[in-house]
């Protein structure tokens, strides 16, 4: 007899060996038929798997977030075969799922036309029409690289190649396509049934640029049709919304080629980001942190001690002055223990807390770059708390506590929690990661917090909290952090005298709110497509004259906004008034003033908000107070 525990508890028991399959047909038709895979004893596998033993069972459907998945990856090899078909020339080599959809990495003769994607795209229904049953083989590695070779599928055989002797290769076939993989897939081609081609892109073989340059083919695959078609209307709408494109329309930024992953920041740009800095720089004052600045360049002795020379250095900026060697700042945190090192600290000083807006530089692949979310150049709201074990848990607490009052200032109110654990590639003791992943998890724990473990996604010095932000669109970000690290302040002789006067070393907590500003900015213009609350906006109101004869007056207004600390623009131009109100409004600016002759005699101004609301004529005394009141009521400088 085989028992099967089914997720709800209840029990099923059967004669033989039974496949996933019987499991979901036993429970009912309607499952049988919406069955994609299984989850056995927490592994997941094909539908056609074999169970011989007391097991629990989870039947998988397009309902669930590792059916889509699966349905994903096997778009790809759907996709793959439609390639082959196509052009039998084209070698295939890597077609992994991805967040929203799939890839394929294809070597072929010629780029990938438009045209191309039209007939691989109607090839994949074609495919999908035959129902093609998908089946799992297994061969030896030497049988595996011999049967891809056979296919002059060289791609595959190197795969292959660098895979251990001895492990059992596991290969998905589909009629005449044949395909690596670890699975699980679908049952048939015949659950496919709902994709879209996106765009072709270059991609380096294996991700190294010496190597040479394959054609990506980026798709997405979804279990429904509405589900299809809301990712694409969010598409439409993040593209409305593209932080590069507001940028330059809203006269924010710009980027360039002779600056790759560089920020060129115009002044209404400039002028949002001071609005952060400035707040970020009070919850600095307000929460126990002395500001400090450490300089760009350090001597590579200093990052070798770090242990970032050996576990980052190809991502470092180096040069190099009179026979010494150089690296820019990829993060802060060496940087930080100079100052503390600079002065005996007793536990008494403990925690001592620093915080910088430290630029830093990474050498990012060019590939990866994308406009403010993924830069070069960058800087962050950093900070560095020196404390002793026993203090780890009240900092974690009280800092995730701030996190969430950031956010919410900002708009944003759903956070997701993340603890990323040790990395295979780590230094220190496995019996101190065992504290630092403890502290981090019992501060969340203590806070009645559900958080999602990362496993080996850790720094190499020291476990996280990952703050990741879903905006309007539902898209989630990493922004803010908190690390334990039991190792760097030893390395680069951080110490403190404890109670007892023995010198002890204390525990660094790298933490960060925002993040990168930059990315930071990006994803607030992106989440208000442009259009900022008050205390946000770079020009929070714009002051446009009627006539000529109202110039004097207009001059005279824009100076008591300025005075007031109003963000402040004027459009004097002899331009017709409904011309200046309609350019002033795609400019998303909140407020904007008309002034006529009666305002002028009345020492009022006309106001309209912005989205077209007509706020009748306003006392210029009361405005400026209606702003101020908005600018406290929403603005965190009011807390």
């Amino acid at each position: 007899m085989v028992a099967i525990t089914l997720p709800d508890g209840s029990k099923r028991e059967f004669a033989a060996a039974v496949t996933v399959a019987d499991v979901a047909a036993d429970i009912g038709a309607g499952l049988a038929k919406a069955a994609l895979a299984g989850r056995v004893d927490g592994k997941l596998v094909d539908l056609s798997h074999v169970i011989d033993k007391d097991a629990q069972v989870a039947i998988i459907t397009g309902r669930d977030a590792e059916g889509v998945e699966i349905i994903r990856h096997s778009t790809a090899h759907l996709m793959a075969q439609a390639v082959k078909e196509l052009y039998p020339e084209a070698q295939v080599t890597i077609g992994p799922a991805i967040e929203n959809g799939f890839y394929y990495d294809f070597s072929y003769s010629r780029p990938f036309t438009p045209e191309d994607l039209k007939a691989i795209e109607e090839r994949m229904d074609e495919i999908v029409k035959r129902n093609i049953k998908i089946e799992r083989i297994e061969m030896s590695r030497d049988e595996a690289v011999k049967f891809f070779t056979d296919l002059g599928e060289k791609y595959k055989a190197e795969l292959i190649e660098a895979i251990p002797q001895g492990e059992t290769i596991s290969l998905y076939r589909q009629g005449d396509f044949t395909d690596l993989c670890r699975g699980p897939h679908v049952p048939s081609t015949g659950a496919l049934k709902v994709h879209r081609l996106m765009k072709v892109a270059g991609a380096y073989w294996r991700g190294d640029s010496k190597n040479e340059m394959l054609q990506r083919i980026y798709g997405t695959a979804w279990a429904t049709k509405d589900d299809l078609k809301a990712y694409l209307t969010m598409l439409e709408e993040a593209e409305k919304r593209d932080h590069r494109r507001l940028g330059r329309e809203l006269d924010l930024f710009h980027l360039q080629d002779e600056a790759p992953g560089m920020i060129f920041w115009h002044p209404k740009g400039w002028a949002l980001w001071q609005v952060i800095e400035q707040y970020m720089r009070r919850i600095y004052q307000d929460n126990g942190y002395g500001e400090v600045k450490a300089p760009q360049l350090l001597d590579r002795s200093l990052w070798e001690r770090s242990g970032h020379w050996a576990k980052y250095r190809d991502n470092m900026f180096t040069t190099e002055s009179e026979n010494r060697y150089y690296a820019l700042k990829p993060m802060n945190c060496p940087g930080h223990i100079q100052i503390f090192n600079c002065a005996l600290r007793s536990y008494r000083d403990l925690p001592f807390r620093l915080g910088e807006f430290g630029q830093c530089h990474r050498n990012e692949p060019s590939g990866s770059l994308h406009g403010m979310m993924r830069v070069r150049g960058f800087t962050q709201d950093d900070g560095h708390i020196f404390c002793t074990e026993d203090q780890i848990l009240a900092e974690c607490e009280a800092f995730t506590k701030l996190v969430k009052d950031v956010y919410q200032d900002f708009g944003f109110t759903e956070i997701a929690y993340k603890v990323a654990t040790r990395p295979e590639m780590r230094i220190g003791e496995d019996a101190v990661w065992d504290k630092a992943e403890h502290a981090l998890m019992q501060s969340l724990d203590a806070l009645g917090i559900k958080y999602e473990v990362l496993e080996g996604e850790g720094a190499f010095y020291g476990p996280k909290i990952e703050y990741h932000l879903k905006d309007c669109l539902g898209r989630s970000w990493q922004c803010g952090t908190i690390q334990v690290d039991f190792q760097m302040p030893g390395r680069l002789g951080a110490e403190y005298v404890a109670e007892d006067n023995s010198r002890k070393v204390p525990v660094m907590l790298h933490r960060a709110i925002l993040g990168s500003l930059e990315r930071w900015i990006g994803m607030l213009i992106e989440e208000y497509a442009g259009a900022f609350p008050t205390w946000l906006a770079p020009v929070q109101c714009a002051v446009a004259c009627i006539t000529d004869a109202q110039k004097d007056y207009a001059d005279e207004v824009a100076a008591k906004l300025h005075a007031a600390r109003i963000r402040v623009q004027s459009d004097l131009r002899s331009e017709k008034i409904n011309y200046k109100i309609r350019e002033l409004s795609l400019q998303k600016i909140p407020y904007i003033l008309v002034v006529g002759e009666k305002e002028k005699q009345a020492g009022c101004v006309a106001v309209r908000a912005r989205g077209g609301k007509d706020l009748g004529s306003i006392k210029l005394d009361d405005f400026i107070a209606m702003i101020k009141q908005e600018d406290e009521a929403r603005s965190p400088f009011a807390h």
